[in-house]
């Protein structure tokens, strides 16, 4: 532990205080003791409420809890069910109908439905890529991946294949045909493009030209006009550009001279502070704080070794173009940054309270990452992450609306503090817990001059259905419970009430991550859905994935679709509160259920084992079956609630977990076997993380929420220390 530094009644890691101060505040009117008595006044108005929703929610789940055991033994009575959750104030009565009136929100968040990123915030390689991944070649994306067939001679090992490039070549080419048609022929057969009298005139093979089909969809050009480098297109309000270079070794042997095809991916990133990210301490929040300091002031650098060449990452600039008339538009050349703080239950030791308890993590994200936010606003010019003056903020695992209003009155608190003007900071609500998903619009309602975001996230979801009626039975296996009433009931309902409170045109409905990052093809197969679910925004677990799941954007106008979808019935409440509770326990085998305990303990190790002994909080884990499956603590938490679920309800003993554990323990020890930093947990068994695993699962039933963050916290730290 650092030396501390006393401010007031604080007492400050010596690491986060020079950070604050030789880093954070120059350039702002704002001076470090200055700083300090902000923090305490905020910390003593929103500490002692910041506790008080904390053991609201331990009560409510204690009361739940006896419920269900109360009616052990019975039919379960959903009517009955309901009137106990208004009871105790779990499902409260939905106000009058109103839409969110929030304002100064940039185009990419309230217009532009695109593909979003979700980062970790302590790596500043992965934040600057995510960051820089509002464009990507969409050549590069579809020849590197399973997106094309390695069949017939396209395989894409070694050097570059001209079989497998001619069928990337294709693909884009027809993309380009759905996209940005042309009024007559293909782009296959598109020898050369010109400018003419702001006109795009479009050559072809036979000698004759073409024109686009609707030709407001021709925005701009490089170059110049009888020989452009570049033509950029607008579709569904994303834009494509087609690069052009008759020297370049693609370009050369294309009829038209075209190099790549450039397509706007992530539109907006999530730099993550919580679920992707293992941060434990004043070190660990220090280096968060930094990369978001960096992408703000926009001075954000890595160099780094790739192939054994030194390399340096810094920020795209913005993009200029000539428009069809010649004057000169700009283009971001950035994603649209949001900033996840933590959630209301953690507390971190980087800051000790004057009875040296450590001040809650949310609190203190909030006062950092906004002051870091002043200093994008100051910038007021092309390259500023906010072109309207707001700072987004994603508050991740909420419970109920009274949660979302202190969020919100610690946000205007900060405000205040920070000499900002009121609802700067906009607030992106995550609807992964049921207590929020069951009273979302208002939740909504209390954030309604501020809230830019709403989202559904399976994963945690399914943590917290499984934990809030863990008394009610056994549940169904993993594989199960996406079949679940429930569950696309909750998908439905999240859209439904977007779209009920306003939220086409000024906010973003968001979906999930795909979690199979090697797996390209079975993402462009799926993930379409997310567009037609009406959802402006989903998410995807690197830049290649944007590109590829921006072809859905152009595929499906989200506008259009959420028009469809407002006049449709909302999704039935009835279905959100049905338990996944497995009828017929006794059909499960002994086998059957062994192969689900592995399934579970295997991924809770893989993850588990990063996280404590490496402090990585997301990376791509491979599963039972060596499927590499992007982790966090979002997928810990759905296995270790199974676990202790099944243990509980008698399906599995503690005794089998901890064999079966070890018995994973060595499989994920062999699929690390090639990792020089990986520390094996077998044949003894006895390390931290090890311990952390174990802890998870039989531990699982008492954890607040079912959360995994206080185990993983507390052994990340044995780890350090």
């Amino acid at each position: 532990m650092s030396k501390r530094i006393t401010h007031g009644s604080l007492k400050v890691s010596q690491e986060l205080d020079n950070f604050l101060t030789d880093e954070l505040l120059p350039g702002l009117d704002i001076n470090p003791d200055a700083f300090w008595e902000s923090f305490e006044r905020v910390l003593d108005e929103f500490g002692p409420r910041n506790k008080e929703l904390l053991a609201k929610r331990t009560e409510i789940q204690k009361t739940i809890d006896n419920w269900h055991i109360s009616k052990k033994g019975s039919p379960h009575n959903h009517d009955e069910y309901v009137n106990f959750l208004k009871e105790i104030g779990y499902l409260l009565e939905e106000g009058d109908d109103f839409e969110i009136t929030t304002q100064n929100v940039d185009e990419e968040i309230a217009l532009v439905a695109g593909a979003q990123l979700v980062v970790p915030i302590m790596n500043a390689r992965f934040s600057l890529n995510a960051t820089n991944a509002r464009w990507g070649s969409l050549y590069d994306a579809l020849y590197g991946t399973d997106m094309i067939s390695e069949e017939e001679g396209a395989e894409k090992s070694g050097p570059y294949n001209p079989v497998r490039g001619n069928k990337v070549i294709e693909f884009s080419k027809n993309f380009l045909d759905e996209s940005v048609p042309l009024s007559s022929g293909k782009y296959a057969d598109v020898t050369g493009f010109k400018i003419n009298k702001g006109s795009l005139e479009i050559s072809t093979s036979d000698q004759s030209f073409t024109e686009l089909k609707d030709e407001s969809q021709f925005i701009g050009f490089t170059g110049d006009s009888d020989n452009p480098s570049s033509i950029l297109f607008k579709n569904n309000n994303l834009h494509i550009e087609i690069e052009i270079d008759s020297e370049d070794s693609i370009g050369k042997d294309d009829p038209a001279n075209i190099k790549d095809i450039c397509v706007e991916s992530a539109v907006t990133a999530i730099q993550d502070l919580e679920d992707s990210v293992a941060a434990v301490d004043a070190e660990d929040k220090s280096l968060g704080y930094r990369n978001w300091l960096g992408l703000m002031k926009g001075d954000l650098k890595e160099t780094f070794f790739k192939g054994g060449e030194e390399m340096t990452r810094t920020l795209n600039e913005d993009r200029n173009y000539s428009d069809k008339n010649g004057q000169e538009i700009t283009l971001p050349g950035r994603s649209v940054l949001l900033v996840r703080n933590v959630g209301h239950l953690m507390t971190n030791p980087a800051i000790l309270d004057g009875n040296n308890n450590e001040v809650p993590e949310g609190i203190m994200d909030a006062m950092f990452t906004i002051c870091i936010g002043k200093h994008d606003l100051l910038k007021e010019g092309k390259q500023s992450n906010s072109r309207t003056g707001s700072i987004y903020i994603v508050k991740p695992k909420m419970h109920g609306p009274e949660e979302v209003k202190f969020t919100c009155d610690l946000f205007a608190k900060v405000e205040q503090e920070l000499g900002l003007d009121p609802l700067t900071v906009k607030i992106g609500i995550m609807d992964e817990e049921r207590r929020t998903t069951v009273n979302l619009k208002e939740c909504i309602r209390v954030a309604s001059d501020r809230v830019i975001f709403i989202n559904t996230g399976f994963l945690d979801r399914t943590g917290d259905e499984i934990h809030t009626s863990m008394e009610a039975g056994p549940v169904v296996p993993k594989a199960e419970m996406k079949q679940q009433s429930w569950i696309a009931a909750y998908e439905d309902w999240n859209v439904d009430i977007g779209l009920e409170t306003g939220f086409k045109g000024k906010a973003q409905i968001g979906k999930g991550m795909w979690a199979m990052p090697d797996e390209m093809l079975g993402m462009y197969e799926n993930k379409s859905t997310h567009p037609e679910a009406g959802a402006n925004c989903a998410w995807v677990p690197s830049p290649t994935a944007a590109t590829l799941h921006a072809i859905h954007y152009h595929k499906v106008s989200v506008s259009e679709r959420q028009e469809e979808l407002i006049s449709r019935p909302r999704a039935d409440l009835k279905d959100i509160l049905s338990i996944p509770l497995l009828e017929n326990p006794e059909s499960l085998t002994p086998e059957v259920i062994q192969t689900e305990l592995d399934n579970n303990c295997q991924g809770i190790l893989g993850y588990v084992v990063r996280w404590v002994d490496l402090g990585v909080g997301c990376s791509k884990v491979p599963d039972i079956n060596n499927v590499g499956l992007m982790e966090d603590r979002a997928t810990c938490r759905i296995s270790s609630q199974h676990i202790a679920n099944w243990i509980h309800h008698n399906l599995i003993t503690e005794n089998q977990v901890e064999e079966t554990m070890k018995k994973m323990a060595l499989v994920v020890d062999q699929q690390n076997a090639g990792d020089p930093e990986y520390i094996a947990m077998g044949p003894n068994f006895n390390g931290i993380s090890f311990s952390a695993a174990l802890d998870l699962a039989v531990k699982g039933r008492t954890q607040p929420s079912g959360y995994t963050e206080p185990i993983l916290h507390s052994k990340r730290l044995q780890v350090k220390s």
